[in-house]
């Protein structure tokens, strides 16, 4: 045998032993996080993971350890979490530790199962023992009917990031309808993530395999939508120089998203009706059925039931369409939400452009009293804008755009008006000026926070609406918030 030989033997035979190493001492604090309900994942520089503890079968049920053994952590973890600009990737990438995110994980056979994840990076005193092992990785089951949103930690799942009651309850949802499906209606406002709530239904369900088609209802002229939705055969119109298959036919085995549904002309309502009963259509100029192997997902901001009592809508096609309904609250109801929204959007902007940047503290205060009337959209476009005009690694106050800085309901005088008598009217109550560099401005004088029977009465009277209720109060919505916090109120 040649020397060269011997020596890769030698070599080799270390190697396997080193890494037999690795594994032993990893084991050990594996077993002692196990005793402790807990199963720990060790992951590398680049976050793939170096070493997992055999309990991962009993979390997420038998062959997990095989399937993500050395796969990158966003394959288990999920691209909230550890994707390029992941939440907790970000964070570990700086040094710092997260504890008690919850995230929905995939399990066999049941379907999903929510934990709770915290990572940290190893201190080098910890790493003697396997040098590649970066970062440590803790989860532990979290049961469904914890109270998630009480606890104050986001949740992450499939494009979404929630902490408010109402968006983890939204999870559920998509969560439940993971082995069915059911036609779903996902109603709300412009901007607060229609789309993506029906992209996580589609890559939670059976048809995760298949396409996710998307159309946007309203974007289409009239004569151009049925052609569109379910394809035309040459000679139909003029124009129609070949066949050409719509979208029904280019999501067989998957799902359709039928974007701004309340905008389809009532002709073609008719046509909808039947694909959702009968699961059959015709191309335009063809007589011939085709069978419409697909999952529909639609969603509006418009207001069906008011659009079919003013006959705009289709009494029958609101049925077939409401089977599973699913409203997304408007940010301003949300406020939970928009810090954990806010940095998940900020690093997958500052992942675009390459750059590192965080929120000043001012930053985050003016993000909180905003109202975000064009909700995530406008969070994100915000932030965007932000980022380019920041000249550092820091976005701070005066880099968000203008009208986020002018929000009026930040220059309300201070003192309550309430119809009812119970509080001082607004009129009633002094202001002071304070001296700030840009010249004197008027300022709110710090009161006490109302009674809570004082405060429930403002609350009924305008609906629990915050936005409504500060105005009504004459303060600002971070103080009502801080109000109903102290005296345990909840919407």
């Amino acid at each position: 045998m040649s020397k060269s030989m011997v020596v890769r033997k030698h070599v080799a035979a270390e190697t396997w032993q080193q890494h037999d190493q690795d594994r032993d001492a990893f084991e050990a604090v594996a077993s002692a996080f196990s005793s402790l309900g807990r199963v720990c994942l060790a992951l590398d520089s680049e976050f793939h993971i170096r070493h997992m503890a055999p309990g991962i079968d009993e979390l997420l049920g038998a062959g997990a350890m095989q399937r993500y053994a050395l796969q990158p952590a966003q394959e288990l973890l999920g691209e909230e979490l550890f994707g390029v600009a992941g939440s907790l990737r970000s964070a570990l990438a700086v040094g710092e530790r997260r504890e008690g995110w919850r995230a929905w994980l995939r399990t066999e056979p049941e379907g999903a199962r929510l934990v709770s994840v915290s990572a940290a990076p190893l201190r080098p005193i910890r790493r003697a023992c396997d040098p590649q092992a970066v970062y440590l990785v803790v989860l532990r089951p979290a049961e469904e009917d914890e109270d998630v949103a009480s606890i104050g930690v986001p949740t992450a799942s499939t494009g979404i990031i929630a902490r408010s009651r109402a968006m983890v309850e939204v999870l559920r949802y998509v969560e439940r309808l993971q082995h069915s499906d059911v036609t779903v209606l996902v109603t709300g406002e412009s901007g607060v993530g229609k789309g993506v709530i029906a992209q996580a239904i589609h890559a939670n369900s059976l048809r995760r395999d298949g396409p996710f088609v998307s159309v946007n209802c309203a974007a289409l002229p009239d004569a151009l939508l049925e052609s569109e939705l379910f394809g035309h055969v040459r000679g139909a119109f003029t124009g129609a120089v070949r066949d050409r298959p719509g979208r029904f036919e280019a999501a067989a085995h998957g799902t359709i998203f039928l974007d701004e549904i309340g905008d389809t002309p009532l002709p073609l309502q008719a046509k909808l009706l039947r694909v959702l009963q009968h699961r059959t259509f015709e191309r335009v100029g063809e007589n011939d059925s085709i069978v419409a192997d697909v999952r529909v997902i639609a969603a509006t901001n418009r207001d069906l039931r008011h659009a079919v009592e003013t006959g705009r809508f289709r009494e029958d096609l609101y049925y077939r369409l409401r089977v599973f309904p699913i409203e997304i609250p408007p940010l301003r109801d949300r406020r939970e939400d928009i810090e954990p929204l806010a940095r998940y959007l900020l690093a997958q902007i500052g992942q675009r452009s390459g750059r590192s940047v965080q929120l000043s503290p001012d930053t985050l205060r003016v993000l909180l009293a905003y109202d975000w009337p064009g909700n995530v959209r406008e969070l994100e476009n915000a932030l965007e804008y932000a980022v380019t005009v920041a000249p550092g690694g820091v976005v701070r106050r005066d880099d968000l755009p203008r009208d986020i800085l002018a929000e009026p309901g930040d220059s309300h005088a201070t003192g309550y008006r309430f119809v009812a008598g119970s509080l001082p009217s607004a009129a009633a109550e002094s202001e002071h000026v304070s001296v700030r560099k840009d010249g004197p401005q008027p300022a709110r004088q710090r009161r006490a926070a109302p009674t809570a029977e004082e405060l429930i009465a403002a609350l009924d009277s305008q609906r629990w609406r915050v936005t409504e209720t500060s105005r009504l109060l004459g303060v600002s919505r971070t103080t009502l918030w801080r109000w109903m916090r102290e005296l345990n109120l909840e919407r």
